[in-house]
């Protein structure tokens, strides 16, 4: 009886083990916009960036000690898609611009350089992927249409 239940412990407990799910990375995505008309915000005259570098940046909480840090560039879209193998619980983790690719477009919108984002797998989501704040630089100058575009977003202020 002895060798039975060692030869099922050999054979059972591997196949248990290799049976269970290999964990999958988080990706972390985003958008990465230039701001035509120095709005602040995302207009419909905003266009994607092909090429911006963001970082992702961990810290924990109490000390702020960097505890991770991985850079993504975005694609023709202005998505950039970061996987993060690790989980973050504790941690405060962001998404920041790093660098443009467009010169005259280069300055980050103040309030849009960074966003928080959740990664930990313990928080109920059932997806993989988490979503950040879309990051924005915006123009030197304001292109040509912009007071009419802006107009239109004050039609509505009381």
């Amino acid at each position: 009886m002895a060798k039975f239940l060692m030869l099922m412990a050999l054979w059972v407990l591997p196949a248990l083990v290799s049976a269970r799910p290999a964990r999958t990375n988080i990706i972390v995505q985003g958008r990465v916009y230039c701001d035509t008309c120095r709005a602040g915000f995302e207009t419909s005259a905003s266009t994607s960036m092909h090429g911006a570098r963001v970082r992702l940046e961990c810290r924990k909480r109490a000390s702020g000690q960097m505890t991770y840090s991985v850079e993504g560039v975005t694609d023709r879209t202005g998505t950039y898609k970061i996987p993060v193998a690790d989980d973050h619980e504790n941690e405060i983790c962001e998404t920041v611009l790093v660098s443009s690719p467009q010169m005259e477009c280069s300055t980050a919108v103040q309030g849009r350089e960074r966003a928080r984002v959740v990664l930990t797998r313990n928080n109920g989501i059932a997806s993989n992927n988490r979503y950040a704040n879309n990051l924005g630089f915006e123009k030197d100058a304001p292109m040509v249409g912009c007071a009419q575009l802006m107009k239109q977003y004050q039609e509505y202020d009381d």
